[in-house]
C-alpha cells in the first residue's frame, strides 16, 4: 500500500503559492480538476483536493525544510477519505451488539478497504506522477 507520496522540490512552497503555481501549469484535460479546501469540517488545515473515487480523495500540501522530520522541501500527495468516506468509517467504528449487522459493517469494510488499496491508490500515483511532471518542467524538482 501507498498511500502517500513525496516530492522532494528545490524551493519552499506556501500553500497559496502551490495552489497558484498548479492553477497555471495544471492541464484540467489531463489532470482534473481541484480546489481548495478541508476534506472534512473535522480537517485541522486546508489542502488542495483532487477527487479519486467516491470514499477517497487525493491532498497536496507542501511542507518547507526545518524541524526535526523537515530536512527538505516537499510536496506531499496523499489519500484521505471524502467527507461520505470519514462519515462511512465512523459509522463502521460504532459497537452494535448485533453480530449480523457487525458482519455487514465488516464487508463494507472490506469493499472501503479495495477502493482505497485500489482505485484510489492507482489515482494517487497518476497525480503525483503528473505533478512530478509539471514541477521538473518549471525547473521546481530537486535533483
Amino acid at each position: 500500500m501507498v498511500g502517500r507520496q513525496v516530492i522532494l522540490t528545490n524551493r519552499a512552497f506556501t500553500l497559496e503559492e502551490l495552489y497558484d503555481f498548479m492553477r497555471a501549469h495544471w492541464d484540467v484535460n489531463e489532470g482534473g480538476r481541484f480546489i481548495l479546501g478541508r476534506p472534512t469540517k473535522a480537517s485541522v488545515e486546508e489542502y488542495i483536493l483532487l477527487p479519486a473515487t467516491p470514499r477517497f480523495m487525493t491532498i497536496v500540501y507542501p511542507r518547507k525544510a526545518g524541524g526535526l522530520f523537515g530536512k527538505e522541501n516537499k510536496v506531499v500527495l496523499s489519500t484521505a477519505d471524502t467527507p461520505t468516506g470519514a462519515f462511512e468509517g465512523l459509522g463502521q467504528a460504532l459497537p452494535t451488539g448485533n453480530i449480523f449487522i457487525g458482519a455487514a459493517q465488516m464487508k463494507s469494510l472490506s469493499s472501503s478497504e479495495k477502493e482505497r488499496k485500489g482505485p484510489a491508490e492507482e489515482t494517487l500515483l497518476r497525480y503525483t506522477a503528473y505533478m512530478k511532471k509539471i514541477l521538473s518542467e518549471a525547473g521546481y524538482l530537486k535533483e
